[in-house]
């Protein structure tokens, strides 16, 4: 069966077409937005996943080359390699999305592929694929309840743009993605994704408003179409209650689990907890020596602590730790506490700590970025480490994860609006954050000490940038509660994890993912006003330690002198093969960049050598003028006269007539190789070429 369906989206076609291409699939679509194609497809196994603790869904966004129409890979090996970040960050744009909407009990292995067949260089797969993700699950026999919408909105000139183009949002004030569900009538948010230039929280309610509708009209199309085409879904088997089980299971707890979980300290609580899941364990065990009931009751366990945390904080306000809601932990807060860096700062959040090293290079220490969508030079990196130990584990110690590159780029997005332009701090810069301790939102403690790294270094960004994960406890009747700087079992039993980072002056980047059916405008809001109340505590607190920039540099960063010179001039600073400009590198042990436009830029750890190699290129390039006298160093000798070297890379002839020898006699006579001597400029023809005469 095929079928299409279609809807206009900002004066655009966008059609999900019904295929059967991948007909081995449980669920397969085409989508198409402009000349940008995305094949979805999903795929379930046929038997369970035991006891794996979590559920087994794997997302994978898949770059083709040839969708660009471009061919580009390692020089022998001319194929797509690994994901690149782009593709890594795609992947979990839909995971995010998607994953609360599978049953709690599918224990299965699901797999969603998206394929980029096409590009049309205008319209970004990210929002594509989402959708068409969405569509290949709701048309699947695969248990999910869909559908889910998605658009981005961008803003410029005071107005809203739907779906803006690349170029478009070269121009944005900020590049939100809102992915929505329908919940009756009503559209509720499932993620929020995106990048702001210190824009106001209202900004961004009045941005989703915008989107409603479009929204809506998305999951109206999903829902015709699933209304027309979906297979059954496959029937889950459920576990019934075991009320004996559990009632016996709450009597031997009692209010043991309740003391184990409130207190602050999170070793001693997951000590206490995980002592409590043991005991449970054998108890259960002894009596009934089967394991669908030691499963059954380590369920119910999770359960319980689910019930308890919810019910503590929506009736009582109690918070695990005894904060009140709108609470943040201890910050402490230390810059410049490593002594050979360029820059650095240690930002402490209770029991998270992040310390953030800043690095500065040269302009030629640009990353170099090629990919089906991104080409071109990146000059501001931030990298995120989450080694084992930060949470009091054992693993193997590898590249980078899905988490580290996602956590890395919000944090880098969160950042970049406050970057100083290349023309005016000509420096690469890469921070990289370690996380020395992991008790809740790493990734916006890590804007902040990076923040502060950023300043230790002298870097002369706008001004400071903090960030905060603001959480949700709801219940079934519509009651709620957000708290502010979530950890432990508030982050992981809790229904929103809302990252919100930002100055004093705005918004700068969002992040936010439920396992709830969505959030609407009002607790939207209510986030909104409590991250932008607890951001300024913590800038406050950071402003303590280093209000603003250093005035100067660290001593062991790089110095960068800027020269401009005549673009013709740039063959005369390269030389033959790059015979002069290697000469200068490795004479004075700086790095050279040259920019067509003829600007260079010359970076040494000294700036004696730096000023050397610019004095180097100064003379390479200065324009000599007639009557100006040298003393210049004689290079080669001919029959008709000698070339003396005045400047370096530049020569001029002294003509044989101009010598005072005898008829008959050589240059070579008066006149040797390597010999200084005194000479005058007295003609430069059109040519450039010079001639000099020796002048006594």
């Amino acid at each position: 069966m095929e079928e299409n369906f279609k809807l206009e989206l900002a004066n655009r076609e966008f059609q999900i077409e019904i295929t059967n291409l991948a007909e081995m699939t449980n669920g397969s679509v085409l989508v198409k937005y402009g000349d940008t194609l995305i094949l979805a497809v999903c795929v379930m196994s046929k038997d369970n996943k035991e006891n794996l603790g979590f559920f087994p869904l794997t997302v994978d966004y898949e770059e083709r080359y040839y969708a660009a129409g471009k061919i580009k890979g390692a020089r022998y090996i001319r194929r797509e390699g690994r994901p690149t970040d782009e593709a890594i960050l795609v992947s979990r744009l839909i995971d995010r999305s998607i994953r609360p909407r599978f049953p709690e009990n599918l224990q299965r292995e699901v797999q969603v592929i998206l394929t980029c067949l096409s590009w049309d260089a205008e319209n970004d797969p990210d929002v594509i694929g989402l959708i068409a993700a969405s569509s290949a699950l709701s048309i699947s026999d695969i248990p999910w309840s869909g559908p889910i919408a998605a658009v981005r909105v961008g803003r410029q000139n005071n107005q809203f743009i739907l779906n803006p183009t690349y170029k478009e949002r070269e121009e944005n004030e900020f590049d939100l993605i809102i992915s929505a569900t329908l919940l009756g009538e009503e559209i509720v948010i499932n993620m929020l994704e995106g990048n702001m230039n210190e824009v106001p929280e209202n900004l961004i309610l009045e941005a989703f408003e915008f989107a409603k509708p479009h929204l809506k009209a998305i999951c109206n199309l999903q829902q015709r179409i699933t209304d027309k085409i979906s297979k059954e879904k496959v029937v889950i088997e459920t576990t019934k209650k075991d009320f004996e089980l559990e009632n016996e299971i709450k009597k031997s707890l009692g209010d043991k689990l309740e003391k184990a979980l409130y207190q602050k300290d999170k070793s001693n609580r997951m000590a206490e907890v995980n002592s409590l899941k043991e005991e449970l364990s054998y108890l259960i065990e002894g009596k009934y020596e089967l394991k669908e009931k030691i499963r059954s009751a380590l369920d119910f366990f999770e359960k319980e602590i689910d019930r308890i945390v919810h019910e503590k904080i929506i009736k009582e306000g109690k918070r695990p730790d005894g904060r009140k809601l709108d609470e943040i932990r201890e910050i402490k807060v230390e810059a410049g506490l490593l002594p050979r860096t360029h820059g650095s700062g240690l930002f402490c959040r209770g029991q998270t700590k992040s310390l953030s090293i800043l690095t500065l290079g040269s302009p030629g220490d640009q990353q170099l970025l090629e990919g089906m969508e991104v080409v071109g030079k990146k000059r501001f990196m931030h990298h995120y480490n989450f080694p084992p130990y930060s949470v009091g584990e054992i693993r193997p110690v590898r590249g980078p994860g899905r988490r580290e590159i996602g956590h890395g780029m919000l944090a880098e997005k969160a950042l970049l609006p406050l970057i100083p332009s290349f023309e005016e701090f000509p420096y690469t810069i890469r921070i990289v954050s370690e996380i020395l301790s992991s008790n809740g939102s790493t990734s916006m403690a890590s804007v902040s000490s990076s923040s502060l790294a950023l300043m230790d270094a002298g870097v002369p960004i706008k001004r400071a940038a903090a960030g905060i994960a603001i959480g949700l406890m709801s219940d079934n009747s519509g009651n709620y509660k957000v708290l502010a700087d979530i950890q432990g079992p508030e982050d992981h039993h809790g229904d929103m994890d809302f990252k919100v980072a930002g100055t004093k002056e705005g918004v700068t980047a969002i992040q936010m993912d439920v396992k709830i059916k969505g959030i609407n405008f009002e607790i939207l809001k209510d986030a909104l006003s409590l991250g932008k109340k607890i951001r300024l505590q913590i800038l406050e607190r950071m402003a303590g330690c280093l209000e603003k920039p250093r005035k100067e540099l660290s001593q062991f960063a790089p110095r960068i002198l800027t020269l401009r010179i005549n673009p013709e001039k740039i063959r005369d600073v390269i030389g033959p093969g790059g015979k002069i400009i290697n000469e200068i590198i490795a004479e004075t042990q700086t790095s050279i960049d040259i920019e067509q436009s003829g600007l260079i830029f010359i970076t040494s750890a000294k700036e004696e050598a730096a000023q050397k190699a610019l004095s180097w290129i100064k003379n390479l390039t200065r324009e000599v003028e007639v009557g100006e006298i040298f003393q210049g160093k004689v290079k080669r000798i001919l029959d008709f006269g000698a070339f003396v070297e005045i400047l370096p890379g530049q020569e001029g002839l002294v003509h044989i007539s101009r010598l005072p020898l005898k008829q008959g006699e050589r240059v070579n006579k008066i006149i040797k190789i390597g010999e200084i001597i005194q000479v005058k400029v007295i003609n430069i023809d059109d040519q450039g070429r010079i001639d000099l005469t020796p002048k006594a």
